[in-house]
């Protein structure tokens, strides 16, 4: 499998799991204003009026990476503000998970979270297309 192929699949598939995250963050918002309703997510009004904020923004950035999907070339920069977002989306999972109270609700959770999130962000980072390279080129 070359790079390019490689790449796009890796931005579909994120862009894919972005986009379902979203919505069902924004179905959490609706389904807290029914009438004595028990949120998933346990906030406030507040709360949940920036859950649906946060879910409206996962879904256009999983839009941006469908088209970094479809034209890799032209859409190079949305990769690496996706690989720099999974790197401080690591550092936040360390930070909880060195402070105790994190860590007694949560255990090893967020250190494989920061694993998992940075490996992803050297995926982007590795197969990321360059701007002078053939894109039906095989790379090994």
């Amino acid at each position: 499998m070359n790079r390019e192929r490689a790449y796009r699949i890796l931005a579909g598939t994120w862009g894919g799991i972005l986009i379902v995250s979203g919505l069902v963050l924004t179905a959490n918002f609706f389904g807290y204003q029914r009438v004595d309703s028990t949120p998933a997510i346990p906030t406030g009004p507040v709360g949940h009026y920036f859950v649906a904020f946060g879910g409206w923004a996962l879904v256009g950035w999983g839009g941006g990476l469908i088209g970094a999907a479809r034209n890799p070339q032209a859409n190079r920069t949305i990769g690496n503000a996706t690989a720099l977002a999974l790197v401080l989306m690591a550092v936040v999972r360390m930070t909880a998970w060195l402070i105790g109270d994190y860590y007694a609700w949560l255990g090893q959770l967020p250190r494989v979270e920061a694993a998992f999130f940075l490996l992803l962000a050297l995926a982007f980072v590795w197969w990321r297309p360059t701007a002078d390279r053939d894109p039906t080129e095989e790379t090994a």
